[in-house]
């Protein structure tokens, strides 16, 4: 896939494919991460004299237009962001958007409506991509959140363009998350967590050849804690991925990979932080107990690793961080790598999704290497897996 920096882009007419797919109540942008992940491709544009048009979708709509899940609030960000004219079209494949798109002036922003308001963006309908293509004579995907799914925007669009390119937020995600960076030769401290193993059963696997430490935390830890014997009351896990367990921790030894999991975790009878709770050693839970994040000594633990770690890579949760009760392990290793990535010899990437939220919940996001705006994206990634867009571009090149 070509990069932004290797194509000429000169005065030209881009479509640029973001994911602003963000929280947004009562007309309210409640959160500008993804927003600013793609700045940096936006500016590079504007830089080169181009008009900017840019595509995204929000949201899950069912009944074509929704208000709640209009784009039109991003236009205010757009507009303090970049100190440009900024046009917006209530839809993204009418006439009168594509005249708006034809008839910019270099360094001005056309924002077009959800692409989702069309279900043809999800069926990766050719003739639908045909028309959003109408809108520049360059295509720059810049969405990394949506590249493991095949949607016209990012896929049969392709096919309508000579000119096209990845974006610079989606050219640094796929350094940091492929074999670019995670290899055999740069072993790292894996950190882990989440509900379940079965969503990240390759993720573990890929990772055994490039750890050299995985701390395994967060609803999947009791999977492997009752593969091991331990009781482990009325915790989240999995008895269909008790033999995967088993067999990762054989094959961990094998590599000479420490998995690491809690000797600790603070309990309690309810989800709820009204419930009173309880720090319980792993070989004390109660059969009514319910584990829903790693206890003090777990913690302690684990932060030791990541002190004597030079590449770190954190992907899920450690404990149930919505509620306040069972933050702490969460908050205090993110406190931790933030504090060691302050060393510049120290390269600490955080996987999306969940742990972004979980990190944002208790402080900023700042301080770390990179931080990927992909969930499902960075996982398949981090699983050795190929991404949609990437099988899309090669059958549209040949």
């Amino acid at each position: 896939m070509n990069t932004l920096k290797n194509i000429n882009i000169n005065d030209k007419r881009v479509l640029i494919r973001v994911d602003f797919n963000v929280p947004i109540i009562d007309g309210q942008i409640k959160n500008y991460f993804r927003l600013k992940s793609s700045v940096n491709t936006i500016n590079y544009c504007l830089s080169k004299n181009c008009s900017v048009v840019l595509m995204t979708h929000l949201g899950r709509p069912q009944n074509n237009f929704e208000e709640k899940y209009s784009v039109y609030p991003m236009l205010d960000f757009l507009e303090n962001e970049f100190n440009v004219f900024v046009h917006y079209s209530e839809d993204c494949i009418s006439d009168k958007a594509i005249k708006t798109s034809k008839n910019m002036l270099p360094k001005e922003i056309h924002l077009l409506e959800n692409l989702r308001f069309y279900k043809e963006e999800e069926n990766d309908d050719v003739s639908f991509s045909k028309k959003l293509a109408k809108h520049a004579d360059v295509y720059i995907n810049d969405a990394f959140a949506t590249s493991h799914r095949s949607h016209a925007s990012n896929s049969s669009i392709l096919k309508f363009y000579t000119n096209k390119c990845i974006g610079l937020l989606m050219e640094k995600e796929l350094n940091y998350l492929s074999a670019n960076f995670i290899n055999t030769s740069n072993k790292c401290t894996l950190i882990i967590g989440g509900a379940k193993i079965s969503g990240k059963m390759k993720m573990l696997e890929n990772f055994l050849e490039k750890s050299n430490n995985i701390l395994i935390g967060g609803g999947m830890a009791f999977t492997f804690l009752k593969a091991k014997g331990f009781n482990i009351g009325k915790s989240l896990h999995e008895d269909s991925m008790i033999d995967f367990a088993n067999n990762l921790l054989v094959s961990a030894a094998k590599y000479n990979v420490n998995v690491v999991l809690p000797v600790d975790v603070v309990c309690s009878n309810k989800i709820s932080d009204e419930e009173k709770t309880k720090i319980c050693t792993i070989d004390n839970i109660d059969n009514n107990d319910i584990a829903l994040d790693i206890g003090p000594e777990t913690t302690m633990m684990f932060e030791m690793f990541i002190e004597n770690s030079k590449n770190i890579l954190w992907n899920g949760p450690l404990g149930a961080f919505e509620y306040f009760n069972f933050a702490t392990g969460t908050q205090s290793i993110s406190s931790k790598i933030r504090k060691v990535s302050s060393n510049e010899n120290i390269i600490s990437i955080i996987g999306g999704g969940d742990t972004v939220s979980a990190i944002e919940s208790s402080g900023t996001l700042d301080g770390f290497t990179h931080i990927s705006t992909g969930g499902g994206a960075s996982l398949r990634l981090l699983s050795n897996q190929v991404l949609n867009i990437k099988e899309a571009w090669d059958r549209y090149e040949k």
